[in-house]
């Protein structure tokens, strides 16, 4: 069966009357333990994560101890994080983050490339500017990555390869933070040079619902107890750390302008979420009465997969997502508006077109992962 057979159309594009695209689309909604609470298409479509994955890659750098040996604080850690829109301080701050590591520029392996936001692309075009590797939306995982190599003591050159030792320790970290054996993951090249992950739509879901399932722990324990999060395990630890860094820095994990700081600006801690390139999304909710009211026993997961890669249909769909599931306040959600109800205008600012949502999610009240 193909792919086309499994999907359903989540999203219609139309001009005037007369139908212009369908986009087919995944979705899983998760909790913390992965039970699957409810989809749309294929919740087990094995998904290119692409940069959707960076914090469970961050995660493997944060267990080298990499961050406390080079200085490395919550804003280095969500550039680590990010799909940056390649501004003047992201480019600088990934300077000083191989400053920290004492490692320069040249042993980045990724390139450079037009910058993902807008704004910035005129700045470079005005002043004939061309990138390098640290201009890289990825160049904060990458300077990670350094780091992470060098608190093992393992060599630099040839960091960003599979057989390398950090790649080795990079993909049983992601194996097993999505709860799956290291065979289970597909692993690819990315864009930025860096091995990538392929695995269930619905584990990707899972990796985000621990995300803020730890967070929620975290802030339990330390709230409870003066001894903190002494009893917490250093998994659980590192995982609220790499939420907090995210949702407490939403401008290093994408920039002005782009959804997913838009996205944490507005929800104001109570989730992350992360952009995945060619359509795949993902987002971490933090228990409260909302996800108990939806089925989940703590913290939510949601994970989308648009299948032609069209990113203002994901961010529309996500929005749509955050809508059906009632998910944050309606002022929250409105502040995604220019995201979830795009403007179709012509040349002559006439508006020519809409999009329509057919989103019937799926509930799985009994289904275990």
């Amino acid at each position: 069966m193909t792919l086309r057979e499994t999907g359903r159309i989540a999203a219609t594009v139309y001009r005037g009357e007369a139908i212009e695209n369908t986009h087919i689309a995944h979705v899983a909604v998760v909790q913390a333990d992965g039970r699957l609470l409810y989809s749309f298409g294929d919740p087990s479509r094995i998904t290119l994560a692409r940069s959707a994955a960076k914090p469970a890659q961050a995660l493997a750098v944060v267990e080298t101890g990499a961050l406390e040996r080079f200085g490395f604080d919550e804003t280095d850690l969500a550039l680590m994080c990010a799909s940056h829109s390649s501004e003047p301080r992201h480019i600088e701050r990934t300077r000083q983050m191989l400053a920290k590591a004492q490692v320069s520029e040249a042993d980045l392996r990724c390139g450079g490339h037009p910058p993902l936001s807008d704004a910035v692309y005129v700045d470079w075009l005005k002043r004939d500017f061309k990138p390098d590797a640290v201009c890289s939306n990825c160049s904060g995982k990458h300077a990670g990555m350094l780091a992470g190599a060098r608190s093992i003591g393992a060599a630099i050159r040839g960091y960003e390869l599979p057989e390398h030792p950090l790649q080795v320790r990079v993909k049983h970290t992601v194996a097993e933070v999505c709860d799956l054996p290291d065979d289970a993951v597909q692993w690819s090249i990315d864009g930025c040079n860096l091995p990538t992950p392929a695995f269930p739509l619905d584990r990707l879901a899972r990796l985000f619902a621990k995300l803020a399932a730890a967070e929620d722990e975290v802030s339990a324990s330390s709230a409870a107890s003066s001894s903190g999060t002494s009893s917490i395990s250093p998994r659980t630890v590192a995982l609220a750390r790499i939420y907090r860094a995210m949702a407490g820095h939403p401008e290093w994990v994408a920039g002005e302008g782009r959804f997913c700081t838009a996205l944490m600006r507005a929800f104001d801690g109570a989730l992350i979420g992360k952009v995945g390139a060619d359509g795949s999304y993902a987002i971490g909710v933090r228990a409260s009465r909302q996800t108990e009211r939806l089925g989940a026993n703590g913290a939510l997961g949601i994970a989308v997969k648009v299948e032609d890669g069209n990113i203002g249909v994901l961010y529309a769909t996500v929005a749509e997502l955050l809508a059906r599931l009632d998910i944050g306040s309606p002022e929250q959600r409105a502040q995604l508006g220019t995201f979830h109800s795009p403007r179709m205008i012509n040349t002559m600012g006439i508006e020519i077109g809409h999009l329509a949502f057919s989103l019937a999610l799926e509930a799985h009240s009994h289904r275990e992962a």
